[in-house]
């Protein structure tokens, strides 16, 4: 198999270098390949001028990796101890944004730190997923069957999908929700709970679209029928359907792209640039980037099925989860499939905030493989 690798990892006191041995250099290799799709495509985005946006992907993606190499060598037991202090440090950050954060596009979601501006909404989607995975992996079967065990958890999910909703970012909500869901479901949460959620929010639907902002309530208006406004609200996702389809089979060529270089394509690098892969890729292009997309979900998976603790499966399917509804939310939504909703594709589009939040939570996944013969503790009855 393509991420084998000698179990050396059974001691606790397992060196350096073993560990680094222990590391998939070819999935490392994978996020490469992945990262230099997205420089090619924001390297067009910018007509060829590196510095506007391809230079600055590069840059973060280095530093990303080393945050993520770092990472993947921490003992994943230091992990799941601090993993409760790293949700609390999320919250926090999440409620400084909303007295103190920049407000763009309608929206205030960004917050200053020193010479980055951080987008923590995204980050806390990780420390939930690391929370929930430490709250769960020593509960037995009975404890989790309980409903008031599964009440701090469920308020654990909530708290931070009401503070991004005041924000407001109604799609990076949505998706927090959906990846602790993913958490209660791998450890083995009942069918019938999620069916109780499910229909009290079907309940609760019409009543949540009265709050929603005006902005919101024409997202989805513009998806039902984006050619009753088709040069105001569904102009973009107009442009990015007639985009994708004059790609044809092979694209047009690298930098020959006309909705993208002469400005019809809205927010091409960034929320759109799949779109701009497939107009100058074509449908090539297009399904090898999904196809090398989903090879990382895929190993994502794969980690939780050879851990052999619960914290180190949980950790896996809640991090593979949050990386698929990125890719999913965004290929869905320039296809007009599903709402605009500003979601970046990940190791592609321009955006600092995206790219740390994904590569911090690789180097928690490598460190699940690495350590997935680790020794977490007796269950807890």
């Amino acid at each position: 198999m393509i991420f084998e690798r000698r179990l050396l990892t059974r001691d606790r006191g397992a060196g350096i270098l073993e560990k680094l041995w222990q590391i998939p250099w070819s999935f490392v290799l994978l996020l490469c390949g992945v990262a230099a799709i997205g420089y090619v495509a924001l390297l067009s985005a910018g007509s060829g001028n590196a510095d506007l946006y391809a230079q600055k992907h590069a840059i973060r993606f280095g530093f990303g990796l080393v945050v993520m190499l770092g990472l993947a060598l921490v003992d994943i037991r230091l992990i799941a101890r601090f993993a409760w202090v790293g949700y609390l440090g999320g919250i926090v950050l999440l409620v400084l944004v909303l007295m103190h954060g920049n407000v763009g596009k309608g929206a205030q979601r960004w917050i200053d730190i020193g010479p980055v501006q951080l987008q923590p909404s995204e980050l806390m989607k990780i420390m939930l997923v690391v929370a929930l995975a430490a709250w769960f992996h020593r509960a037995s079967w009975e404890r989790i069957g309980n409903p008031l065990f599964l009440i701090p958890a469920a308020i654990a999910v909530l708290l931070p999908m009401g503070l991004i909703l005041k924000q407001p970012n109604l799609g990076t909500a949505l998706i927090t929700g959906m990846v602790g869901a993913a958490v209660f479901w791998a450890a083995g949460v009942r069918w019938w709970k999620f069916a109780l959620i499910g229909a009290a929010g079907a309940v609760a639907a019409p009543i949540a679209y009265e709050r929603l902002h005006d902005y919101q309530r024409a997202r989805i208006t513009t998806f039902l029928d984006p050619e009753s406004d088709p040069l105001g609200a569904g102009y973009n996702i107009i442009q990015s359907k007639i985009a994708l389809g004059s790609g044809g089979l092979w694209g047009k060529g690298f930098l020959q792209g006309t909705q993208g270089h002469l400005n019809f394509l809205p927010e091409k690098q960034t929320d759109f640039i799949f779109t701009m892969i497939a107009e100058e890729f074509g449908l090539v292009g297009a399904v090898t980037t999904l196809g090398m997309l989903m090879l990382v979900v895929a190993f994502c998976y794969l980690v939780a099925f050879r851990s052999k603790h619960q914290f180190g499966r949980l950790l896996a399917i809640g991090l593979g989860t949050n990386y698929f509804l990125y890719i999913f939310v965004n290929v869905a939504m320039v296809t007009g499939s599903i709402p605009v909703g500003g979601v970046p594709l990940p190791l592609i589009s321009h955006g600092g905030s995206a790219m740390l939040t994904v590569m911090v939570g690789f180097g928690l996944l490598l460190s699940a493989y690495v350590h997935r013969d680790a020794e977490m503790g007796p269950m807890r009855e």
